[in-house]
């Protein structure tokens, strides 16, 4: 009996951590597939908004882009200069609208993102698009497109 108890006890310690895993889900439903440029564009995104560094973001940056995030070190400084948008709690939501057709087959892809979110009290909504390239069957995010309304 006292085997039994040890055993149930170790099983149920087993459950709860392996319930403790953050699962990150993307999209409507938390049901993008992280095999299409629109999961990696947001990833990207919440590697600079949400991650405590920018590792994240720069692991899934062609070698170019990479660099130029790894100069600016920190995310703030990549949020105040590389985006011009700060914010302290945002959400990320790709445009699913105008995307027709399949993406395993592309090289190459450009994703919309919205943002929503807010800073220093105020609700700030705005818009980004990144210019996505497949290196060695991965999407990577190349560039960041400069806002055309500034």
């Amino acid at each position: 009996m006292k085997n039994f108890l040890h055993l149930l006890c170790i099983a149920s310690l087993i459950c709860i951590m392996s319930g403790c895993e953050k699962e990150e889900r993307i999209g409507r439903y938390g049901m993008l597939d992280e095999n299409t440029p629109e999961y990696t564009a947001v990833m990207f995104i919440r590697g600079i908004y949400l991650d405590d560094s920018i590792d994240r973001a720069v692991d899934i940056s062609t070698d170019r882009l990479a660099r130029i995030l790894q100069r600016y070190h920190t995310n703030n400084n990549v949020q105040r200069h590389l985006f011009n948008l700060k914010y302290d709690t945002v959400e990320v939501t790709p445009q699913t609208g105008q995307s027709v057709g399949r993406t395993e087959y592309a090289e190459s892809a450009i994703v919309t993102l919205f943002f929503s979110g807010e800073y220093n009290g105020d609700k700030v909504e705005d818009l980004r698009t990144l210019e996505l390239v497949k290196v060695n069957g991965r999407w990577k995010v190349d560039k960041v497109q400069a806002d055309p309304f500034l």
